[in-house]
């Protein structure tokens, strides 16, 4: 049997072929009727036409309900109906299953915040169909653009003891409950024999690897544990994160730039059925704006100039900035819809308003960090040269009140045949976000986790 994406798009004319999936919708005239047959193999649906003179056909016509899990065997012909080349003149059809009237997607659209709320359903419609499409296509890019230079795939660990952000908003892994101990301020009698906890980066991991391997990449599950119902937001999220070893600022943000609008092109390439969805349906300007991306270099700023132009706007702003303001994501969507037009990577940030591994300039005020801007979505991609010196990174653990022998490991590799190196971390529902026009991150993930809610 073959797909309906596969019947679409090379069924010929005559051929007899055996189409499965579920019905979508049905419309019956008096001498027929229409079934919308949808596998989940493409955006579009295979239309059955189902002759009245068939054999059982009003027993077959009243179980064929929406949602209803169908096998149909005929003949290709060509389709009167505008829109579609082909339909499937029904022979047979065996029912394998029928959908009670209580389904609830027997309508054509749900809000969103409806159909999160039937996680186990929403894959079913077409709007979360076409995200897991473009999400499959989206994760082969990824190991493509990485695989095709070189890199080499690492697992880091999902269980950590390390806080690469030093924000400790973390979930703890424990056995204390289930041993039946109490809560202790002291973890040594734990499983781990220590604090232990959900990842939130595997960057620190990845160092180790980028240290003997030269260029590695991640690209699994990392939790925040942080309070926030936001539209940006999850507390399970999967992370790109490169690591490279012999390389420095300028070479960082060309390789992030060139995996954006690798990634987008892909898609592009790929999905046009889908991104022609979302820009008819979400978002009128998204496929102008990704061939745009894919074409344009990215604009690139310092901190300090881009400081300039903000200050130079303050009016515009909830939040005035000056010099060692954080730039939160109003300014960074000003810098790239309003000044600049097109994706921008600001660099070298002061030291204070970023981490700890960050490598110091020679001016003493900044760190080489760099973070990529993107329309309707702001940060993208943080990333940074990393601190190869061993005195300088463990005097910056101690001033952001760290313990050095947390850290000794990773100390261990400044020892130990130190070399400038530098990565990034690319959250990859927000590259969802940019490439589907979709305006909330629990829509473009299987199954969101977020504050109160770990259904499905």
């Amino acid at each position: 049997m073959q797909s309906v994406k596969e019947i679409l798009a090379t069924a010929l004319l005559g051929s007899v072929v055996t189409a499965t999936g579920w019905v979508k919708t049905r419309r019956d005239v008096k001498s027929c009727s229409f079934i919308e047959l949808s596998d989940g193999t493409s955006l579009g649906g295979l239309q059955a036409v189902l002759d009245s003179g068939m054999e059982g056909y009003k027993e077959i016509i009243e179980k064929l309900t929406t949602g209803s899990s169908v096998r149909i065997e005929g003949t290709i012909v060509a389709s009167l109906a505008s829109g579609q080349r082909i339909e499937l003149s029904a022979v047979s059809v065996y029912i394998y299953s029928v959908c009670p009237p209580e389904y609830p997607l027997q309508k054509k659209q749900h809000s969103f915040e409806f159909l999160r709320e039937i996680a186990h359903l929403r894959p079913r419609t077409n709007s979360i169909g076409a995200v897991l499409r473009i999400r499959s296509v989206l994760s082969f890019a990824v190991h493509r653009f990485f695989q095709d230079r070189g890199f080499q795939y690492v697992h880091t660990p999902i269980i950590s003891t390390s806080d690469c952000e030093g924000a400790g908003k973390q979930f703890t892994v424990t056995t204390y409950d289930a041993l039946g101990f109490s809560p202790k301020e002291s973890y040594a009698d734990d499983f781990f024999g220590g604090h232990a906890h959900l990842t939130v980066s595997g960057q620190l991991e990845g160092e180790i690897c980028a240290l003997a391997l030269r260029n590695i990449y991640t690209f699994g599950p990392t939790f925040r544990a942080e309070l926030s119902n936001t539209a940006r937001h999850l507390a399970e999220f999967w992370m790109i994160e490169p690591e490279m070893a012999f390389c420095e600022l300028v070479d960082d943000m060309n390789c992030a730039e060139a995996f954006v609008r690798f990634c987008v092109g892909e898609v592009l390439a790929q999905c046009p059925d889908e991104i022609a969805f979302f820009t008819k349906r979400i978002d009128s300007g998204l496929t102008e704006r990704l061939e745009a991306l894919v074409k344009t270099s990215f604009e690139r700023i310092s901190y300090t100039d881009a400081m300039i132009i903000l200050e130079k706007n303050n009016a515009h702003f909830e939040y005035p900035v000056s010099f060692g303001s954080d730039i939160q994501s109003e300014h960074e969507r000003y810098l790239v819809e309003e000044v600049f037009k097109k994706p921008t990577i600001v660099y070298n940030y002061p030291s204070e308003i970023k981490a700890f591994y960050m490598k110091a300039n020679d001016d003493g005020k900044t760190v080489r960090a760099m973070d990529l801007l993107v329309p309707r979505i702001g940060e993208l991609i943080g990333g940074s040269e990393r601190e190869d010196r061993h005195d300088v990174l463990k005097d910056k653990i101690l001033a952001m009140g760290l313990n050095p022998e947390d850290y000794w490991w990773y100390l261990d590799l400044r020892k130990y045949g130190s070399v400038p190196h530098a990565g990034f971390g690319l959250g990859f529902e927000r590259l969802m976000l940019l490439v589907t026009g979709m305006l909330n991150i629990r829509d473009v993930i299987p199954f969101p986790r977020y504050p109160g809610n770990a259904a499905f």
